[in-house]
């Protein structure tokens, strides 16, 4: 199958302000590109693109005073599989882990692990390890937290959400890794598209959405406290060790965001019509397609 992504949005600088964007989809689907989804500047501005700590491709420019609009238009290539099950996947010991997986189980900004270690323990150190343990922790902070957009506040961090119990899909996740975290498995932050493929649509206006990966049986897998079930068409842009490592934007001043709007789309191809047949004064069947 194949997804449309793409966002616009637009901001006001009362002068010129250095910005970071990370908002391109991330290196590791770049073999799905069907169509580029190279930025589109107005006014035009010179840009450098760079690589960060994590693998996230990101996008520096001096922003003019007044307006500035960002825009991306891109296909990509999907499966159009759910995320994928493991209940098999089992936790490793610290000492077995790769080391690069070990910075995932550290404290952040937005995952304050110190702050939660207790209380893991107590909801979930006698669940099963693995898979099943993490499958917990999001049944847990699905229910227990109320979604809205409402809710948004940029400075709640996971013991927040637990005390207020609301959020953004970002607080779902922020609570979901630092439990994870506080239970010895590793556990990174993700952003990128998710469109109503294969559930029913959502009346509120689309947006970049957050969800999580963990460490389990060698490898990564997804999992997301909000939805709290196997989606289809997760497009990744950004992966990191909360929201402070991935912001969709970075700037160096004050800024007024104007215009914000995303899209991802399943790209449905038009219907192709059944054959009409007819016959030849010779009686050979002649098949033709119908006229659209």
């Amino acid at each position: 199958m194949k997804i449309h992504v793409g966002f616009d949005m637009a901001f006001d600088c009362p002068q010129p302000t250095p910005m970071i964007f990370m908002v391109n989809v991330h290196p590791s689907r770049a073999a799905d590109l069907v169509t580029p989804d190279s930025l589109r500047i107005t006014p035009a501005r010179a840009i450098t693109s760079y690589i960060d700590g994590f693998g996230n491709k990101c996008t520096r420019m001096l922003a003019p005073a007044g307006e500035l609009r960002v825009t991306s238009d891109a296909i990509v290539e999907d499966s159009g599989l759910p995320d994928h099950v493991d209940l098999d996947a089992e936790e490793h010991a610290i000492a077995d882990l790769p080391h690069d997986t070990l910075v995932f189980l550290l404290a952040s900004r937005y995952c304050e692990t110190d702050r939660l270690m207790g209380k893991a323990w107590e909801l979930f150190g006698k669940t099963p390890r693995g898979w099943r343990r993490v499958q917990a922790i999001c049944d847990f902070v699905h229910s227990h937290m109320e979604f809205g957009y409402q809710h948004a506040a940029p400075r709640r961090a996971a013991t927040d959400a637990l005390t207020e119990k609301r959020g953004v899909c970002r607080d779902f996740a922020h609570l979901a890794v630092t439990f994870c975290r506080c239970m010895n498995i590793p556990a990174r932050y993700c952003t990128g598209y998710l469109g109503d493929i294969g559930v029913p649509p959502d009346p509120d206006p689309m947006d970049f959405s957050a969800w999580f990966e963990v460490f389990l049986g060698g490898r990564w897998h997804t999992f997301d406290a909000r939805h709290n079930t196997p989606r289809i068409g997760r497009v990744l842009v950004a992966r990191g060790r909360d929201a402070a490592d991935v912001a969709i934007s970075t700037t160096f001043g004050a800024n007024t965001l104007k215009r914000f709007a995303v899209r991802t789309d399943e790209v449905i191809a038009p219907a192709v019509p059944p054959p009409t047949t007819n016959r030849s004064l010779f009686g050979v069947p002649l098949v033709r397609r119908a006229v659209q």
